[in-house]
């Protein structure tokens, strides 16, 4: 898998960052356990998880407050190095050694783009936004994820991904991708 997907994804959750206010950052989110202001943090900093990933690195520790700043432009760069990672010779092909266990890059690069996009979703969700995100990337993330995600990945608890909740008749495709992953509607 090429970095196209990804690259969409960053692109749908940068508007969707940009369209975020300072005021919002206390907000509950579909992410139980998390307010915007963490969300953020998540997202920015699963950039430069990924990142540091694909490179081969052990990743950073995930406390800094990215919420608390800029966060998009944080974001702009924590996407281009990201992608820049992914973009090296050879990266697609090798196994990379994953905090939950080893994959090929291409496999990896997958599991960004799905994640960058959902919290997308989780954010826009959150904040008010429009959470119809690019319905072609969304289709695609969601018939990969169908293929990945195996019943012992979900817990009650979400601790991966929650249990599959129902999209409702008509939904968008990334309605649908975010209750596959346990979102609730």
């Amino acid at each position: 898998m090429a970095t196209e997907p990804l690259e969409q994804a960053i692109a749908s959750t940068r508007v969707v960052l940009a369209g975020v206010s300072k005021e919002q950052l206390d907000d509950e989110t579909p992410c139980a356990a998390w307010k915007v202001s963490d969300l953020i943090n998540h997202i920015v900093g699963g950039q430069y998880f990924f990142e540091s990933c694909a490179k081969g690195d052990a990743p950073a520790g995930g406390d800094t407050d990215f919420s608390s700043g800029d966060f998009v432009s944080a974001f702009d760069e924590g996407s281009q190095r990201c992608l820049a990672a992914f973009r090296v010779e050879g990266v697609m092909e090798t196994m990379l050694t994953l905090p939950f266990g080893q994959m090929p890059g291409s496999a990896f690069v997958g599991i960004a783009a799905t994640d960058t996009f959902t919290h997308g979703w989780d954010l826009a969700r959150a904040t008010g936004q429009s959470t119809d995100l690019d319905p072609a990337l969304a289709g695609q993330l969601l018939a990969g994820a169908k293929q990945f995600i195996q019943p012992a990945f979900r817990s009650p608890d979400g601790a991966v991904f929650g249990p599959e909740q129902s999209a409702p008749d008509g939904a968008s495709n990334a309605d649908q991708l975010a209750a596959f992953l346990g979102r609730r509607m």
